[in-house]
């Protein structure tokens, strides 16, 4: 006789089989063009800061599902790739591409789908980013709560010479992600709303409905104070500066398991 099975077994039978669908895919990927990607496998972290007013309450997230995260930001050899010009205002084939909108990423993932014949690509939400960037910190900076050896990770007013860099100078965090502080800000899908984060839910947020500005996380060459896990910015999706680019996304389901590929790594703690 069959015994009964409680919901709380049943969610114990989805999360272990969750687990086994994130773990059954290759730790990373290169696409056609170069682009290197790395599995980040779900799991809850503390999102935001009180440090900073449209970033707090600070409060438990849960990212459900496996998704990649670029590497590195997308690099100017990258975007001229894909779109056939180079807009940025420091030339470098290796340093990201920047002084483009949200609107101009948005173009350059279209154009990737279209050349892979996808729809995959896409610009992470902000929880993915900061769960990405924190990989298992619970600090406002990378090394803490005050910006002391911040230089080991990050290209930012004090070290840059007013300049963006190469991708993958510094070091990268637990996940094996490079310049997720600092070198470019980096655009997200998200709306931006100041009270967003009093109502958002707790498990996938994926931003308000609508807005006026988009967010940008990460830092740039131009600042250091803002080089905290939790601080937001926000720009115009048609505005475009010298100090923003982007990194893409997409989710793991896209990625058909290869298991001699695949390289077991601890989620960060």
């Amino acid at each position: 006789m069959f015994r009964q099975i409680t919901p709380l077994v049943l969610i114990a039978i989805a999360l272990f089989s969750l687990n086994l669908d994130a773990r059954a895919q290759p730790q990373e990927v290169t696409n056609s063009i170069g682009m290197e990607f790395v599995l980040i496998q779900p799991g809850t972290f503390t999102m935001g800061s009180e440090e900073w007013t449209d970033a707090s309450p600070r409060r438990q997230v849960s990212i459900t599902k496996p998704f990649y995260l670029g590497k590195f930001p997308v690099t100017q050899k990258e975007w001229e790739t894909v779109m056939g010009s180079n807009p940025s205002s420091f030339k470098g084939s290796d340093n990201p591409v920047e002084t483009i909108s949200w609107d101009d990423a948005r173009i350059f993932l279209a154009k990737l789908n279209a050349l892979e014949k996808t729809e995959r690509y896409r610009l992470p939400t902000e929880a993915q980013w900061e769960y990405a960037a924190r990989a298992g910190a619970t600090s406002e900076y990378i090394l803490g709560d005050t910006i002391e050896n911040l230089d080991d990770y990050a290209w930012h007013a004090d070290n840059s010479d007013k300049s963006t860099h190469p991708v993958g100078l510094k070091k990268p965090n637990p996940w094996g992600l490079y310049d997720m502080i600092g070198n470019v800000w980096e655009y997200q899908n998200d709306w931006h709303d100041r009270n967003y984060y009093a109502n958002a839910p707790n498990a996938d947020p994926i931003g308000p409905t609508d807005g006026e500005s988009r967010i940008s996380r990460g830092c740039s060459w131009d600042f250091i104070f803002t080089c905290a896990f939790g601080y937001r910015a926000a720009f115009k999706p048609s505005s475009a500066d010298d100090d923003v680019g982007f990194r893409v996304a997409f989710d793991a389901a896209a990625i058909v398991p290869n298991v001699k590929r695949f390289k077991l790594r601890r989620t960060p703690q």
